[in-house]
């Protein structure tokens, strides 16, 4: 009588199809766990970053005051009482070229000096890049000895604008607008190469803040 063989055991390591499948799902839930950790916690730090008082980045990289949105300045034709060569005529405004402007009156006080000094110094520690800025003083009131200002700031470009004519130039200024009267005397401005107002920097921050400002601007501008 033949005996049919018996048929083989299944190995004891080969776990069941359902046993299987419920690793799998382990597995895969743990991968998007991790994956939705990498997406989502960055994004909750930054908020929390952000809106919370201790981590609070702050609220601005510049140091000088900026002027939002930026002002377009008027073209006003005004005297120029140095600064360009003496066939040059009158002086046409605040393109081409990055400007440092000073408002106040023609007689130069003090503060006035504080300010063209920083101004002078700003745009000689410019290097390279000096040459695409212009020092620009708004003379408000009938102006001042020029020698002792060609001597001590060559170039600048002192411009009478005490003429009734320059009143929406120096309104844009803050003259009469935006700015305190007695900021004025202590404000440096920026003037942009397509003649817009964008930033105010006083005098009596720290110096580098206005250098560290500017060179940032030319280095970010393709113009001027």
């Amino acid at each position: 009588m033949s005996v049919r063989p018996a048929p083989a055991a299944a190995p004891a390591s080969a776990a069941p199809d359902s046993a299987v499948d419920e690793t799998v799902r382990r597995r895969n839930r743990r991968v998007l766990a991790l994956l939705a950790a990498l997406f989502f916690l960055p994004l909750a730090l930054s908020f929390v970053m952000y809106y919370g008082d201790t981590w609070r980045p702050a609220a601005r990289v510049n140091h000088g005051e900026l002027i939002i949105p930026a002002r377009p300045l008027p073209h006003v034709t005004l005297p120029v009482l140095t600064g360009l060569a003496p066939d040059a005529g009158a002086w046409g405004g605040f393109t081409g070229k990055w400007s440092l402007v000073y408002v106040g009156a023609g007689g130069c006080d003090e503060r006035c000096r504080s300010a063209l000094i920083l101004m002078r110094q700003t745009r000689l520690a410019l290097n390279n890049d000096m040459t695409r800025v212009q020092r620009v003083f708004l003379a408000t009131a009938p102006c001042c000895e020029l020698a002792p200002l060609q001597q001590g700031h060559p170039g600048l470009l002192v411009v009478d604008a005490s003429a009734a004519s320059a009143a929406p130039l120096l309104t844009q200024f803050g003259q009469f607008g935006q700015f305190p009267q007695d900021k004025a005397a202590t404000s440096v401005f920026v003037v942009d190469p397509l003649g817009n107002l964008m930033m105010r920097y006083d005098t009596g921050e720290p110096a580098r803040g206005l250098l560290l400002d500017l060179q940032k601007l030319l280095r970010l501008s393709h113009i001027g």
